[in-house]
């Protein structure tokens, strides 16, 4: 009942209660001091996995066995593809949120952050099945062969069941983010890193349980990553509704007009590196076994990337949101040109350290000569990746999903296969990367440019409507 209705409430009985309404940070101050709180707070938690990752394939390394560590690398690369899903299906839940949000909806919001956890959890549960059903077939896919490709499907073995952990947390994370608490939302991952840190070395040597100590480790992490995310979604902010079956059905629609085209843009990636990865199979295991150390370095350099696209997804999903377009254009440019200095700066310092590194994995050979090229040269595909990823989270909270996609599968069939095969040919693995990063710049520049068009033509067609 609204104060016109009942003469017995003033305005002033309904102050306290506007007062107290939750105003969306992100639509307020410095878009730049927001890109950068969440970033610093993400990089923490993103970055302490991704060392946690690194020293996993190091006390690989140190069984002695090049085999076990290009098992590892081709069961990480499996993994990918379930992770592109859950990627996928925490951009739909947290853009959802975040949009409802910055328009001052958050009963709107709870409800989409209910239902959407349940699509979570639908999906990845049915992913698992499948890939854990087909993991033989998938490794014969990526060019795994003989014991490596043994031993990596009994890794996958263990670590597909807890996808849907992986897939919870994730999501839960990205509602923390979208309600603007960058700090909690940094506690997810790095108590599951605290938590595998111990876990491994553990595992690994202490038990004996080898490479497989590793799988088990990350099992227990994804565990600790549903549990850390669940009590700040859900006990904290209290953003999570209880889910209800008519809501489920209706709210599948937006949810899935996001999550599937994410799923298919993020699928891309793994499907180049696949194809990438068969054709540096053909070199022998010293060239996969560097590829596993590259996968392991490249977070742990580039960390600070993967945090700052999670970051820029809810402030342009609450800017949207209330229609703050100008916010929208000045915060894509502070992310641009924050990620551009970070690679410059990490692309100078992997020069620097590029053999303290190979050292440290004991690379040999080949194996150290393309572990070498990537630190030397390999960071410039991150000047375009970089803005690849930006571009793209952009496009997904903006409503123009299916842009991602484009430009991801462009760059994973045209910027990958022609320019990976004929580098390859020509030149070797080294050749082959050179390729990876041409591709990375032609359709990196592209979807800068199209990003940047695309909130100048919303900026003139006005407010969105926030999903029923």
């Amino acid at each position: 009942m609204s104060t016109a209705d009942d003469p017995s409430r003033s305005e002033t009985d309904v102050a306290p209660v506007v007062a107290r309404k939750p105003i969306p940070v992100f639509t307020q101050g410095s878009t730049l001091r927001h890109v950068l709180a969440m970033t610093a707070s993400g990089s923490v938690g993103l970055v302490a996995i991704f060392v946690v990752d690194f020293l996993s394939l190091l006390y690989v390394s140190r069984l002695g066995d090049p085999v076990l560590t290009a098992s590892v690398g081709f069961a990480s690369q499996v993994l990918f593809f379930a992770m592109s899903v859950n990627i996928a299906m925490s951009i739909a839940i947290s853009a959802l949120v975040s949009r409802a949000l910055g328009a001052g909806k958050r009963p709107r919001a709870q409800r989409f952050a209910g239902s959407g956890l349940v699509h979570v959890a639908a999906v990845s549960i049915v992913v698992s099945a499948i890939m854990f059903a087909l993991r033989g077939q998938i490794l014969d896919l990526v060019g795994a062969r003989g014991e490596a490709h043994d031993v990596a499907a009994r890794y996958l073995a263990i670590t597909l069941p807890s996808n849907i952990l992986m897939a919870l947390g994730m999501s839960l994370q990205g509602l923390v983010r979208a309600v603007g608490d960058p700090r909690r939302a940094m506690y997810v991952t790095l108590v599951g890193a605290i938590v595998t840190a111990i876990l491994d070395p553990l595992l690994i040597f202490v038990l004996g349980f080898g490479v497989y100590g590793a799988a088990i480790a990350t099992a227990f992490s994804r565990l600790v990553f549903t549990l850390v995310g669940s009590w700040g979604a859900i006990h904290v902010h209290g953003i999570v509704g209880r889910p209800q079956r008519k809501w489920v059905v209706r709210d599948l629609w937006p949810m899935m007009g996001i999550a599937a085209p994410a799923i298919l843009t993020n699928l891309a990636t793994p499907v180049g590196n696949t194809y990438a990865l068969r054709v540096f199979a053909s070199f022998g295991d010293e060239t996969i076994a560097a590829f596993a150390i590259i996968d392991r370095i490249t977070p742990v350099a580039f960390g600070v990337l993967f945090a700052l696209t999670g970051s820029i997804g809810p402030i342009i999903g609450q800017n949207f949101g209330a229609g703050l377009y100008d916010r929208i254009r000045r915060a894509m440019f502070d992310c641009f040109a924050v990620s551009g200095i970070y690679v410059l700066v990490v692309w100078f310092l992997l020069w620097l350290v590029g053999p303290h590194i190979a050292s440290i994995f004991g690379a040999e050979g080949a194996t150290r000569d393309l572990v070498l090229f990537f630190c030397a040269f390999g960071s410039a595909a991150w000047l375009a990746l970089a803005g690849l990823f930006v571009a793209n989270t952009a496009f997904n909270n903006l409503g123009f999903p299916i842009l991602a996609t484009v430009f991801n599968w462009g760059r994973a069939t045209l910027g990958t296969i022609p320019f990976v095969t004929y580098g390859a040919h020509r030149w070797g693995p080294e050749g082959g990367y050179a390729g990876v990063i041409a591709g990375a710049a032609l359709f990196g520049s592209a979807a800068v440019i199209t990003c940047f068009y695309v909130t100048a033509r919303l900026a003139r067609q006005g407010a969105p409507k926030v999903s029923e």
